[in-house]
């Protein structure tokens, strides 16, 4: 069982890469807004029901996957750096893995803020997350959140083996995509 974590900022292309991802391996893709847009239609995110749903969603999406016999799961999520509780919630999402054996891959996606800018707009994120469909709400959440937490990691910063830091301002999601698999032999 594999387990990829495509870590990243808003709009950053981590959905768009899972996508591509998907498409060239046996790894089936979980991109948070999967659960979001779920719970969003009878609690906003970020309420407290709305925060509790998905939890128990992916928690309960995590534990099924890994006792199954699938090839592996991709899952995205956007990693504050800075706050401890992240650090803890990936930390257990792992271990939802590791215990039964599988294997973490991490995948750290960086881009500069006006290529995000341009890609908080595409037709793809849109088609796949209503909840960014307000693009002035969404385009001013991914500047605020910038200005809020740490995004990306620092250098050495994460330490885990099979861990790769890209830059894709300037990458296709199918090069990142092809790059991720060619090096944890996807």
């Amino acid at each position: 069982m594999k387990l990829v974590l495509i870590v990243g900022p808003q709009a950053v292309g981590k959905m768009t890469v899972g996508h591509e991802l998907e498409k060239i391996t046996d790894l089936k893709l979980f991109h948070n807004h999967m659960t979001i847009e779920l719970v969003t239609p009878f609690f906003e995110y970020g309420t407290k029901e709305g925060n509790r749903l998905v939890s128990l969603f992916r928690q309960e999406i995590f534990e099924a996957v890994s006792k199954s016999n699938l090839y592996g799961l991709i899952f995205t999520y956007v990693w504050a750096f800075d706050l401890q509780e992240d650090w803890d919630y990936i930390g257990q999402v792992c271990e939802i893995f590791e215990l039964k054996g599988g294997t973490v891959y991490f995948v750290e996606l960086e881009a500069d803020l006006k290529e995000r800018v341009e890609r908080n707009r595409s037709p793809h994120r849109l088609e796949h997350k209503p909840t960014k469909r307000n693009v002035e709400w969404s385009e001013a959440n991914l500047k605020e959140s910038m200005e809020r937490y740490r995004l990306n990691s620092l250098d050495g910063e994460i330490t885990k083996e099979n861990y790769v830091k890209i830059n894709n301002t300037k990458l296709s999601a199918i090069e990142v995509a092809n790059m991720i698999k060619e090096r944890f032999r996807l």
